[in-house]
């Protein structure tokens, strides 16, 4: 009797231990995640622009150009425009004739024998930059705009090209004749001069003088 009531404890506690873990064993488990995980979105990317140093040149001299925000190791292509100055050289004071009227400085070509190309390319660096030479061959305002053959960005920038100072001013016809008039009364009084010393010497030589 003492050995079947305890034979019956044993069963109702053994009984009492399986029932959690058969709820646990029968509770839905999470399926498990098979999909790999996504790479964080790229960043915007830098806005493309064109820099010209220095700003204003004058014919003859050389202008750096540099690129930055192109697309890495592509090509850009650069298209040059030109825009003439105005008659007048900015900055420069008229000639003034002798009566007081003023003339314009009117500009002067200086171009180069061989004209600047309109149309160039340059190669950008593994971060989208560059860096190129342009010697202009016109005088006026020029402008730049690189496009990239890959990445279609574009930036343009806008340089002026003066022409060379002369060292002196122009000489206009009323200042040209004012000088010649007075070289020219110069030289009469130097020959009336000279043919008087030159009678006073012979009389002088043949004893005419008292």
């Amino acid at each position: 009797m003492r050995l079947s009531r305890i034979l019956m404890a044993l069963t109702v506690g053994l009984a009492i231990v399986a029932v959690p873990t058969a709820a646990g064993a029968a509770q839905p488990q999470p399926p498990a995640t098979t999909s790999t995980p996504q790479p964080p979105p790229d960043y915007p990317p830098a806005t493309p622009s064109l820099t010209a140093n220095p700003t204003t040149i004058t014919i003859g001299e050389t202008v750096v150009l540099t690129g930055t925000g192109f697309g890495p190791n592509e090509i850009v292509d650069i298209d040059v425009t030109v825009a003439p100055l105005a008659a007048a050289v900015p900055g420069q004071a008229p000639a003034r004739r002798s009566d007081g009227t003023t003339v314009a400085m009117v500009k002067v070509d200086y171009s180069q024998p061989q004209p600047a190309p309109r149309h160039f390319t340059a190669q950008t660096d593994a971060n989208g930059n560059f860096t190129v030479s342009y010697r202009p061959s016109d005088i006026g305002r020029i402008t730049f705009t690189a496009t990239g053959r890959t990445s279609g960005r574009t930036a343009s920038t806008t340089i002026t090209v003066l022409p060379k100072r002369k060292p002196h001013l122009p000489v206009t016809g009323d200042n040209l004749g004012t000088p010649l008039k007075v070289g020219g009364v110069l030289v009469g009084v130097g020959v009336v001069l000279m043919l008087t010393a030159f009678g006073w010497r012979r009389r002088q030589r043949f004893g005419m003088t008292r």
